[in-house]
């Protein structure tokens, strides 16, 4: 009959629906946690399942990922009696879904519970300074705390990381008003090597220069030694030619004896007051005088034979 076969139709069609809607596809790094009529029955992981419609159900849908909680500053008081403000940042990863889904009621508010009661026992056994300069202690022991904790919930905790810490504000102006002071201490540091420095290389650019100035001088007077040692050196070489040159033409004591008179006249050169001539230059000098007298007697005689031969030449 037609109704009878439109119902099954729809029936069947129904059924194929309520299959594809239970057929569950795990993704990768998701697992899914079931009951079976309100029990836990399992865990599925990465793949394809097929869940029992009405008796079966997805009771929490886990990431096995590594997740970040970032919990608001939470007041803690130091050792010494000062009030901070600290916030901390958790990197937790779930091990067990079976564990995260029954193991507590809420795992997310229990965490950020126990990380602010954790920090104020660690801090309260803390000075200020010890607590501003012991980050990395104060995260091991919160890190190692905290996960020892939550491991019936299924929750390994990787890290822990102090993300702030503000000290009261009095406080802060004084430790900024320190590091203001530490900064100025540092650059007149820097400033005072910096001129030390620049005073060395001046001082060694001196010493450089002088060094140069003498050396400069030095090769001047070596040169100029060498060219004066040079110039004598000429001198007596051509002294000593003329010497030579003299000895080989053999001159005659007459000779000899006018080059000593030019040589005692350019010695005198008019200058001296008081000069003794040698006896050999006397006579020379004497020798001289005969000899222009003679001269001068010869040049008046022809000059009077010059004027008779013109008035006998007229005679005759």
């Amino acid at each position: 009959m037609p109704g009878d076969s439109l119902a099954i139709l729809i029936v069947i069609v129904l059924i194929v629906l309520i299959l594809v809607k239970n057929i569950r596809i795990v993704p990768q790094a998701k697992a899914f946690v079931i009951e079976r009529l309100g029990a836990y029955s399992a865990t599925w992981n990465v793949g394809l399942h097929f869940k029992i419609p009405l008796v079966e159900r997805v009771a929490r849908v886990a990431s096995l990922k590594e997740q970040v909680a970032d919990f608001p500053p939470q007041p803690v008081i130091t050792k010494d009696n000062v009030t901070m403000q600290i916030d901390t940042v958790v990197f937790f990863q779930i091990t067990d879904p079976k564990l995260y889904t029954y193991g507590i009621e809420d795992p997310m508010q229990a965490i950020e519970n126990l990380s602010a009661t954790t920090l104020r026992n660690i801090i309260g056994d803390l000075e200020l300074d010890q607590c501003l300069t012991s980050r990395d202690i104060i995260n091991s022991k919160m890190r190692a705390i905290l996960d020892e904790a939550t491991d019936p919930w299924g929750i390994k905790v990787n890290r822990v990381e102090l993300k702030n810490i503000l000290p009261p504000k009095e406080i802060q102006n004084a430790m900024e008003k320190q590091m203001k002071a530490e900064r100025e201490r540092r650059e007149a540091i820097l400033r005072a090597e910096g001129e030390k420095k620049s005073a060395i290389l001046t001082a060694e650019g001196e010493k450089e220069s002088a060094i140069l100035r003498a050396d400069a001088k030095k090769q001047a007077q070596i040169l100029e030694a060498e060219g004066e040692a040079e110039a004598i050196l000429k001198i007596q070489t051509a002294t000593a030619d003329g010497i030579r040159r003299i000895n080989e033409a053999a001159p005659s004591e007459a000779v000899i004896k006018i080059k000593a008179l030019e040589a005692f006249s350019a010695a005198a050169n008019g200058r001296a007051t008081k000069i003794i001539i040698p006896s050999e230059i006397q006579g020379l000098a004497g020798l001289a005088s005969g000899i222009v007298e003679a001269a001068v007697r010869t040049d008046g005689a022809g000059e009077e034979g010059a004027e008779k031969r013109p008035a006998a030449q007229k005679n005759r």
